[in-house]
């Protein structure tokens, strides 16, 4: 500025200070029109919230008062007599490092669930990788013949006619699915099998004895050194299968209910499904389904199922800070 005051050229000016000489000389126009360099008050609509009004959005937002910015909204107009949108409402959000996002779902967890899986984690917070490495985990899971329900986006130009394109096609009830029991070790995959229409206690059994127990020999397990994994299902902990277990002298672990977060083979599932989708082609049939599914779980490596029961101390950690709520797995 004093330069400017003293008439020194703005080229000079710009190849002292290093910056553009252009805006060397904008900044020499504003001071002759203005005789100050601060900025003029700005024209437009002054904001309609004042700090305290952010405040007290943000506040309904993380006190769980509200859930969204139409309940927001709404709760300031009954309470507050402030008339304002829910655009105004999601500026005053972003302003303040608040974004929206889709809901993750989780199982409703109740006061008891919460307890049984803080009881769990404190229970083996002290497991070392050796321990986990012990366990076969294990679970059902289904598979829908036309997959996902989720949105599908397409680029077509405006028409009256519909453009084959644009469509996704459905089919009543689904297309069908099926239904797969398997469990992972330490050392990989153990056997899948195929579950035949509504999965009882004897059709369970059957499956312990004709994939579990072949699992278990595959990999050369010790039984006295083996914890089977199975959540709380009643086809689980009926009297028929409990005693099978006892015959068989298998080790159960005491599994908390609604806790599909903290069973590494989840993320197997998730695996097996993304791999079925990006196979080419369309899956034409269950048997084409059941096929393609076992390709894709015998596809899987050692490492696929040791890298996810390594992240079990992480997942007692989570949960024990959780407080036996919710965790991000």
């Amino acid at each position: 500025m004093t330069r400017l005051t003293n008439g020194e050229p703005t080229r000079k000016i710009a190849d002292l200070e290093q910056v553009s000489q252009s805006g060397v000389a904008k900044i020499k126009m504003k001071l002759a029109s203005t005789l100050d360099l601060k900025d003029l008050p700005r024209s437009g609509r002054p904001r309609i919230l004042t700090e305290r009004d952010e405040r007290k959005i943000v506040r309904e937002i993380v006190s769980n008062s509200a859930q969204t910015a139409v309940d927001v909204q709404k709760n300031l107009k009954h309470n507050d007599l402030l008339e304002i949108s829910t655009q105004t409402v999601r500026r005053a959000l972003r302003r303040n490092g608040l974004r929206a996002r889709i809901k993750r779902k989780k199982p409703l967890l109740s006061k008891n669930h919460r307890k049984q899986r803080l009881e769990f984690a404190k229970k083996h917070k002290d497991w070392k990788e050796e321990d986990w490495a012990r366990v076969v985990w294990s679970d059902e899971s289904k598979f829908q013949l036309f997959g996902s329900d989720g949105k599908q986006y397409c680029w077509v130009k405006p028409s009256d006619q519909i453009d084959p394109r644009s469509v996704q096609p459905t089919v009543k009830h689904g297309g069908g699915n099926i239904m797969v029991w398997g469990c992972i070790t330490w050392s990989g995959i153990g056997f899948m099998c195929r579950i035949e229409n509504i999965m009882d206690a004897a059709q369970y059994r059957t499956i312990l004895d004709t994939c579990l127990m072949p699992s278990m020999d595959w990999y050369k397990m010790k039984k006295e050194e083996v914890v089977f994994q199975h959540d709380n299902d009643p086809k689980h902990t009926s009297k028929l299968v409990q005693k099978w277990l006892s015959e068989n002298e298998i080790n159960v672990m005491k599994w908390p209910a609604q806790s599909p977060d903290l069973n590494p083979i989840e993320h197997i599932w998730n695996e097996v499904d993304r791999r079925l989708r990006k196979l080419p082609g369309k899956i034409s049939s269950k048997e084409d389904l059941w096929d393609k599914l076992q390709d894709a779980w015998n596809d899987l490596k050692e490492d696929d199922c040791r890298k996810l029961i390594k992240t079990m101390p992480e997942r007692v950690r989570d949960i024990i800070k959780a407080k036996g709520g919710y965790t991000r797995w």
